[in-house]
């Protein structure tokens, strides 16, 4: 079965690749999101979880925020060395929201501004502060008071990941998930079926 589980830090992030993966993803691709209780459970329970998982062709991306951890990279090495002790590193991508979730919403005011019904949000894109949200230190803060205080992290990740423009480049981190999405699929789709 060509199967794509998305190990996730939270629920947002569940509610979120629920409705952008349709959009990404070719219908012959199943995905499976499983959210966990926070980055230590995360941590805790990944490397068991991807050895116990019973598809041997499935392939798994790891998705969890930044947040304070001051070294991206370190933080990436660290949840891939949890991968590697699976024994399926090779089926393994971990991708990393600097700094939050927020970040890639926060790219992408535009539909921000329709999936929250909320007007003039868009012509906010290229000031200065949003041109490069990755760099912002509270993402969510920041979005929350954007839309004076019409995000909610569920409900809003639904709504937003249904308009999010998957060629957007503003945030690198999103860039980098949606082309780690892509080759994952690549693969699962050179697989006999």
């Amino acid at each position: 079965m060509r199967e794509l589980v998305f190990l996730l830090e939270e629920r947002s992030s569940k509610a979120l690749l629920e409705s952008l993966l349709p959009r990404c993803l070719s219908t012959e691709i199943r995905f499976r999101l499983v959210p966990f209780e926070g980055k230590q459970d995360l941590e805790r329970q990944l490397e068991r979880r991807i050895r116990a998982y019973q598809n041997p062709h499935a392939r798994f991306i790891v998705l969890r925020d930044q947040d304070s951890h001051p070294d991206c990279k370190k933080l990436k090495k660290s949840l891939s060395d949890y991968c590697k002790k699976s024994g399926r590193v090779q089926h393994c991508l971990v991708r990393i929201a600097c700094q939050e979730l927020e970040t890639f919403y926060l790219a992408d005011l535009g539909a921000v501004e329709k999936a929250l019904m909320l007007d003039k949000l868009a012509a906010q894109q290229n000031t200065r502060k949003f041109r490069d949200p990755d760099r912002l230190g509270n993402p969510s803060r920041e979005l929350r008071s954007l839309t004076k205080n019409r995000y909610e992290k569920v409900a809003g990740s639904r709504e937003i990941g249904k308009q999010l423009d998957l060629e957007n480049h503003r945030s690198p981190s999103f860039r980098n998930l949606i082309a780690g999405i892509r080759r994952m699929e690549g693969e699962l789709l050179a697989l006999p079926a």
